[in-house]
């Protein structure tokens, strides 16, 4: 496997101006016990270690309430079964000897100032047994309104460093949602903000991590045939699509009971706030970026925050003519009944004894048509759509040229070519496509459309990294490039805003429905259709 030396020798791998390497540290998760931790968190740091890529000298500390009996028995338990159910790589009995020796657990509640001290304390134990320098990443994997009083009192508790610190560094990973709304994400910013310093402070999206994304740059500016095209001249527009087959609760089969459910979170939150203001605007802006002059991890995120800046802002009458949401009523995915949202809310708060909201308006569908008003991109619609109890699991960002003239080989306005497209897969499987023209062999001109395909697993062999894994060495390298600063959140809550007060102030309106397992509402085709238009087929 090639190691960071390799690659300092090797002169076609180019990461950033300068290799940065892992380095030592604890890394500590705030809400530990929690299904982010036990899915993605915790997995992908037990893929880093078999992979090799962790520091000499590192562990781990959660941190939280849940644990039962001894707290490290606890999490070592908690992360065995996270690993066996969600690992991209099969539990292996010497890695995992190796890993769990390293996980460790403090119980205590975020809002109390001893379980600090006891965190601290727990600290320097690590430290000390793993010769780690007091270098800590403390991941904050909990609610908003938990962030402030959490930061607090790691910083009354004498946890932070300043950024300067050239014996141990304190960084901090912030995990979406920040806020609710633009006045609770500044509120979050800035609490934040009062115990560390920027550079500190590592706003995280998973979706930057994936490799398709990631690559975006490399495809637009290390391959001389598409950047001269990237552009309104040959452009004729863009489609960002991330859908999902979930629902937001799994039920018992044997006894129907909710055993699982994001329902407490989502109702309230919908897919605006969930998916759009921060992964699909976050993807929008890496296809649609000017060249950064470097790769500096700020001069990169200045070219992000451009094409933030100048998204066309809603008006009430675009929000109704641009935007569709909707909710998902019962339906069949694969060949079993799912039931509808209204439902899912209905059981969730039902057997926890909560009152039942009324009316039950979140949106599980988003589709929007937005435009980047700037030189590269006047008068290119970008499509965007999002929403669970989709026909299945499928993200991609489609980029569709414009049709050649109506001469030689579309003279036929009936039955016109079929323009170029390429297509960036990044989930399932992630990978890109190239639909041209081709003829077709035999005496008599026919075209048809053919694709040049890659995929990451055929191509390179072995899984993919999961985007967490990229993430998290990124912040152990001190390497800011793949997440969000400060002005990029305010600016895409900015944009965001007149979408969720015209919807406040339209409550009481009809929210479209649509049924599981189809692409949407029907409002959502007449979107893109009404611009001579469609979706693609995924």
């Amino acid at each position: 496997m090639p190691t960071a030396e390799d690659d300092r020798a090797n002169p076609l791998t180019h990461g950033t101006p300068k290799t940065l390497l892992p380095q030592p540290c604890v890394l500590v998760i705030f809400g530990a016990a929690g299904d982010l931790a036990w899915r993605k968190l915790l997995p992908a740091i037990y893929n880093l270690n078999v992979d090799g890529l962790l520091p000499s000298n590192f562990a781990v500390v959660g941190f939280g309430v849940g644990s039962e009996g001894d707290p490290d028995e606890w999490i070592r338990q908690r992360a065995r079964d996270g690993i066996e159910h969600f690992s991209r790589q099969p539990l292996d009995e010497g890695h995992w000897a190796d890993f769990s020796r390293a996980l460790f657990y403090v119980e205590g509640k975020f809002d109390d100032r001893p379980a600090y001290d006891r965190l601290k304390a727990k600290l320097g134990e690590v430290d000390q047994q793993f010769g780690i320098p007091g270098s800590r990443i403390f991941y904050l994997s909990i609610p908003p309104q938990l962030v402030a009083v959490a930061v607090e009192s790691l910083k009354s508790a004498e946890m932070v460093n300043p950024p300067d610190d050239d014996r141990a560094f304190t960084r901090v990973i912030v995990e979406k949602p920040i806020g609710h709304d633009l006045e609770s994400a500044r509120g979050v910013i800035a609490a934040v903000a009062h115990a560390f310093e920027e550079k500190q402070t590592y706003r995280i999206d998973h979706y930057l991590g994936k490799e398709t994304v990631q690559n975006l740059l490399v495809l637009r500016f290390a391959n001389s045939i598409f950047e001269p095209l990237w552009n309104q001249k040959y452009i004729d527009h863009v489609q960002i699509t991330v859908a999902e087959s979930e629902g937001l609760s799994q039920y018992d089969p044997k006894t129907g009971a909710v055993k699982a459910s994001r329902i407490g979170y989502y109702e309230g939150i919908g897919a605006l706030r969930d998916m759009v203001q921060n992964h699909l605007l976050q993807v929008l802006c890496m296809v649609a970026m000017e060249p950064p002059w470097s790769l500096e991890p700020d001069v990169v995120r200045d070219a992000k925050a451009v094409v933030l800046r100048c998204l066309r802002p809603l008006t009430d009458e675009d929000v109704e003519k641009s935007v569709v949401r909707a909710q998902f009523v019962q339906g069949d995915i694969d060949g079993e009944q799912v039931p509808s949202y209204e439902r899912e809310v209905t059981d969730f708060f039902a057997q926890r004894n909560q009152p039942i909201p009324n009316p039950i308006t979140t949106e599980t569908f988003v589709a929007l048509r937005v435009f980047i008003d700037n030189w590269r991109w006047s008068g290119v619609p970008f499509y965007l759509r999002t929403g669970k109890r989709l026909p299945k699991r499928s993200s991609e960002v489609a980029i569709q040229f414009k049709a050649v003239p109506n001469v030689l080989f579309n003279q036929h306005p009936d039955v016109p070519i079929e323009p170029t497209m390429l297509s960036l897969q990044i989930q399932p499987e992630e990978g890109l496509s190239l639909r041209i023209c081709s003829k077709l062999p035999g005496p008599k001109v026919r075209i048809y459309p053919v694709k040049m395909n890659f995929n990451y697993g055929t191509s390179f062999g072995g899984s993919t990294p999961e985007a967490y894994e990229r993430l998290l060495l990124d912040v152990m390298a001190g390497d800011a490039t793949l997440f969000m600063r400060r002005d990029a959140v305010e600016a895409a809550w900015e944009f965001v805003m007149p979408i969720l007060e015209h919807w406040d102030r339209s409550r009481a309106r009809f929210l479209p429905q649509y049924q599981a397992g189809t692409w949407g509402p029907s409002e959502a085709e007449r979107l893109i259709e009404a611009d001579g238009r469609q979706w693609r087929a995924l």
